[in-house]
Order: C-alpha cells, then sequence, then structure tokens
C-alpha cells in the first residue's frame, strides 16, 4: 500500500534519446551546438563561441575563443577560465541575434549569475536550462519561468524523494546545532561557489553579525558577491589568524575536499556537518562520515522540476544528469509530455577543475555535480 503523500512513478524502463539531426539545438563531440548561429553551449572542449550557464566548473571550461556569460559572473570567470579570456558580458533577458537566431539569458536561480539559455530561430524555440533551482536564494536573480518548444532540463535530483525545505529553514538548524556546542569549533561542509554564500547569507538574514571563518577555496570566491551587493555576516580567512588564536564557538565553513587535508590540524575537536541535497538519503550520510547533515541544494527538487516542464509547456523535454530516465517516464505517463533521458554517455565527466566545487570519488550521492 502506497503510503499518504508519497508520489508513485512508473520503472523507467529505457527513456534514452538523443537530438534531432537537423534541429535548432545537436549534440556534436564538443557539446551541445546550435550550427545556424555558430554557437555552443557549455561546450565539453574548446570552441570558437561558447555560451555559459553559469560559472561552476562542469560548465564553464578552458580553451574557448569566445564567451558569453550574464556580467556578474565576469569576475568567477576570469578568476577560473582566465584573466584574458574574451568574454561578452550579458544582462538578463538582454538578446543578440547570430545569423537570424535570436539568443537570450533568463535567470536560472542556481547560483551568481546562473543562466537559462533561450534560442529561437525559424518558428521555434529551444531553453536549455542549465543547472536551475526553485526556491528563493538571497544570492541570485529567482529563476524566469519560460515557455518554448523544446527544452534541454537538468534532473539531478529527479526522483520525488527529493522535496526541499527553505534556505531559512535549514539555516535555522544549522545556527541551532552550531550555537549548541559553544565549547568547540563547528566546521560546516558545503560548496565553495555557491552554496557556502547561501548559507551566509541566510545567516545574515537571521540576525547573524558575529565573523565567519573560512576555507581559503571559499574566501577567493567571496568579493563577487560582495561587488553584486549580497548582504553576508563579516568573514575572514581562517589562515589569516594567528596560530593558537581560541576557535571555540566559531563557525567555519569549508569545501568537502578540505576534510581530508593538512588544513584541519588545526581544528582538532570540532563537530563537522555537511549541507547537500543529497544529505535527503540515509546511505550518502552514512557514506561521507561528515557528521550531522543538512538537506540544503542549489539544484531543483522534484517538485520543482515538474513544475519547470509542466510552465514551459514544450512539445520536447531532454533530461541530462541524474534521475532522467525517472522522471522522463513519470512526465510521459502522468502528464502526457514527450520527454527522455540524454543517451548514456552523451555527457562526459567533469573535468579536473571541478574537483575545487566537488566532493572527490564517485559520482550521484558522492558527487553533486557542482553545487547540488
Amino acid at each position: 500500500m502506497r503510503r499518504p503523500g508519497r508520489t508513485s512513478i512508473p520503472a523507467p524502463g529505457r527513456l534514452m534519446l538523443s537530438l534531432p539531426a537537423e534541429g535548432l539545438l545537436r549534440l556534436s563531440p564538443q557539446g551541445l551546438h546550435c550550427p545556424a548561429a555558430g554557437v555552443w553551449i557549455d561546450p565539453w572542449r574548446p570552441v570558437p563561441d561558447a555560451l555559459i550557464t553559469h560559472a561552476h566548473a562542469d560548465h564553464a571550461r578552458r580553451g574557448s575563443g569566445q564567451y558569453w556569460a550574464i556580467g556578474v559572473s565576469e569576475g568567477i570567470l576570469r578568476q577560473r577560465l582566465g584573466a584574458g579570456i574574451a568574454l561578452t558580458p550579458m544582462a538578463y533577458g538582454q538578446e543578440f541575434r547570430r545569423n537570424g537566431v535570436r539568443i537570450s539569458f533568463h535567470p536560472a536561480g542556481h547560483v551568481l549569475g546562473s543562466a537559462q539559455i533561450r534560442l529561437e530561430a525559424g518558428g521555434e524555440c529551444w531553453v536549455v536550462s542549465g543547472d536551475f533551482k526553485r526556491q528563493e536564494d538571497p544570492t541570485c536573480a529567482p529563476f524566469e519561468p519560460l515557455a518554448c518548444d523544446g527544452l534541454i532540463s537538468e534532473a539531478t535530483f529527479g526522483l520525488p524523494i527529493y522535496r526541499w525545505r527553505s534556505g531559512a529553514a535549514v539555516v535555522a538548524e544549522i545556527m541551532q546545532w552550531w550555537k549548541g556546542s559553544p565549547e568547540r569549533p563547528t566546521v560546516l561542509f558545503c560548496y565553495a561557489f555557491g552554496k557556502a554564500q547561501r548559507v551566509l547569507a541566510e545567516l545574515q538574514r537571521a540576525g547573524v553579525e558575529e565573523e565567519v571563518l573560512l576555507h581559503g577555496a571559499v574566501e577567493a570566491l567571496m568579493a563577487p558577491y560582495r561587488a553584486a551587493g549580497v548582504a553576508m555576516p563579516p568573514t575572514r580567512a581562517l589562515a589569516e589568524l594567528p596560530r593558537g588564536t581560541p576557535l571555540a564557538g566559531r563557525l567555519v565553513l569549508a569545501p568537502p575536499s578540505a576534510q581530508a587535508s593538512a588544513w584541519m590540524a588545526r581544528l582538532a575537536g570540532a563537530q563537522y556537518g555537511f549541507a547537500s541535497g543529497w544529505m535527503a538519503v540515509r546511505g550518502a550520510r552514512r557514506r561521507r562520515g561528515r557528521g550531522r547533515g543538512f538537506v540544503l541544494s542549489d539544484h531543483a527538487d522534484w517538485d520543482g522540476l515538474v513544475r519547470t516542464v509542466r510552465e514551459s509547456g514544450a512539445r520536447q523535454v531532454v533530461l541530462t544528469h541524474g534521475q532522467g530516465e525517472h522522471l522522463a517516464r513519470y512526465l510521459g505517463e502522468v502528464h502526457g509530455i514527450a520527454a527522455g533521458a540524454l543517451g548514456a554517455g552523451a555527457v562526459p565527466p567533469a573535468p579536473p577543475e571541478a574537483k575545487a566545487d566537488q566532493d572527490p570519488g564517485g559520482s550521484g550521492p558522492d558527487q553533486e555535480g557542482a553545487a547540488a
């Protein structure tokens, strides 16, 4: 018997597909390609012209000739791809044309400067969601629903077990946990770009005024957020404190990769926690071995994914990452929407430099894309 409140999804079967060979968007060895405009979206290999949805390393890669991205992400992109890259900063809603193709960037709600990319030509309109979420986030522009004929959407958390509470509610839990152990340091592991700043912004909203200490990888990404006017408590790199400075009662934010590093030596006796969407799964909490788990994701949950697809009115939906086959079958059998998951092997693994954003080892619950 099905439990009340649970969503039943059909078995996934084999709903795998590829993009039409003659469509507006096609798959090439370099990645998602719009031949009519001569551009690629989040290309996997160097290309002449790249449209970038956001600055996480599994979406923004080095070596392309020209980049287009949202202007507030410029600082992070130059830091990660090289100060001298040829970058055209875009505003949300700003449109430009390439060979008759109308191209525009729209808020995705994932991290600072994240965007959906809309392409239209010959009466056909496609939207590439990039990574996105529907929850409120004080660090980035909220997601904008877009109508389209075809939608390429992530499906990182494409199972109905993934349903998020608000960031404010989760950070209230984090504060209670932190303040409940004043006799020792508190280390919260969270991804350096996006998640850490979201936690800080929610702490600010909750009235926290005291200084929060940061791992160097997080501190290096703070300036673009401050420049964008994101309100956060005062912060400082832990490395700036003299050795022997008492750390009891202090909150420290660090990327997951820091746990096994020498950097942790001065935090002996600390309590540990991890903020991630994968913390909704008990087995993932055990495997990570990082103490307390807090369910906080920068990706859409099940309800957000289904809502977004339905609001788009798309006649064809292509799902990437995560649980695409399960979501595709649910959309088809329950809502009558033609959907499929991009074929296995169509999306390559993240490049080595993405490890700065990711949790080392494995895939799925052990490696969150760039900022789950």
